[in-house]
């Protein structure tokens, strides 16, 4: 039996990471674990000029904990009126790793995202000339779609169509969440990724729903049922290239989680390497983690893996805090619901 893996330092190629005291509160759990992140631009307001990645980079550093060799990538915020010229500009500069496709309303300030998508074919046409990817929220947000079908029907009106019509463009479809993206990109060439969060391959919509709410598995996209769930540890463990890890680690307090009109996210980022390594070895599939976590992402981003190591060790449970304390207020850890035996060593 496997008791140790060593792995080339993860990534985490989908991260949240807020602004201000809570930037400060929550790096550190990333930054312990991980050696670089893709960083999303959602903040009020969004990063949408290279000007407002520099900004942004610099506050990160800022708050990195002393040593720390953490290296965010940076990208930016998509908006109707993006020129590309600026986007292709921080891109030949080595600022951007990547440009963030919301739609209108989705999820957590994305108002300033995308309604109109034609507007921002120009933008999208020279991003395929550079080769740089575009992180796609894939959801629709027309109110008569269920929202348990809006990757689903996102994938058929927005995301195929789209590829289509701006051949070589690189897309990664972010935190998937159903059988149907697994499929639709496996259906695909290399220009096509797909990244898969730690608790969408743990809870589905009953721990969400069952046996009364649950806000802190609350998340956007919403967890689907069990056969999804299922497909997506399937596609996770497989080896397959085309998948990596992105933790959509999002932090919130606890009092806007329980809010009448609570926030979407679930915070991950501390607990994320254990909760792998549990689920890879419940699924036979340990040799497959160090691809899911470390390969595959730089692969598709065409980076360096990392040449430092990180090891995991399985003992007796490990714990973590529940909450992270903020200035604002206290932001709960995940909860997988189970013991956790392996440990960062």
């Amino acid at each position: 039996m496997t008791s140790q893996i060593t792995l080339q330092r993860p990534d985490d190629w989908h991260l949240h990471l807020r602004d201000g005291d809570m930037l400060r509160a929550v790096l550190p759990s990333t930054a312990t674990h991980f050696a670089r992140a893709i960083i999303m631009p959602n903040l009020v307001p969004p990063v949408v000029t290279a000007a407002d990645a520099v900004a942004y980079r610099d506050r990160i550093l800022s708050a990195l904990p002393d040593g720390s060799t953490f290296e965010p990538l940076m990208t930016l915020y998509l908006t109707e009126q993006t020129d590309p010229d600026d986007v292709a500009a921080a891109h030949a500069s080595g600022l951007i790793k990547a440009v963030k496709l919301y739609p209108a309303g989705a999820t957590t300030n994305s108002a300033s995202g995308v309604s109109h998508f034609d507007s921002v074919r120009p933008t999208l046409e020279r991003m395929a000339e550079i080769g740089l990817p575009l992180c796609v929220h894939g959801e629709v947000t027309d109110p008569n779609v269920d929202i348990f079908d809006r990757e689903a029907v996102f994938i058929d009106r927005i995301l195929d169509p789209m590829r289509r019509s701006t051949p070589g463009l690189r897309v990664v479809m972010e935190h998937i969440t159903t059988s149907n993206a697994v499929e639709y990109a496996r259906s695909q060439d290399d220009t096509l990724g797909a990244t898969i969060t730690t608790h969408h391959l743990v809870i589905n919509r009953n721990h969400i729903l069952s046996g009364g709410i649950k806000p802190h598995y609350y998340c956007l996209p919403v967890a689907k049922r069990e056969e999804h769930r299922l497909a997506l540890r399937c596609a996770a463990t497989s080896g397959e290239a085309r998948f990596f890890l992105g933790t959509d680690s999002a932090p919130h307090t606890d009092e806007n989680k329980l809010l009448p009109c609570g926030c979407a996210g679930c915070f991950t980022a501390p607990n994320t390497m254990s909760i792998l390594a549990q689920v890879f070895e419940d699924d036979c599939a340990l040799d497959k983690l160090e691809g899911f976590t470390s390969l595959n992402g730089p692969a598709f981003y065409h980076l360096p893996v990392n040449e430092e190591t990180l090891t995991l060790t399985k003992g007796n449970a490990v714990t973590y805090p529940s909450h992270v304390e903020t200035p604002d207020g206290p932001v709960t850890v995940f909860d997988p619901g189970y013991d956790l035996n392996w440990r960062v060593t």
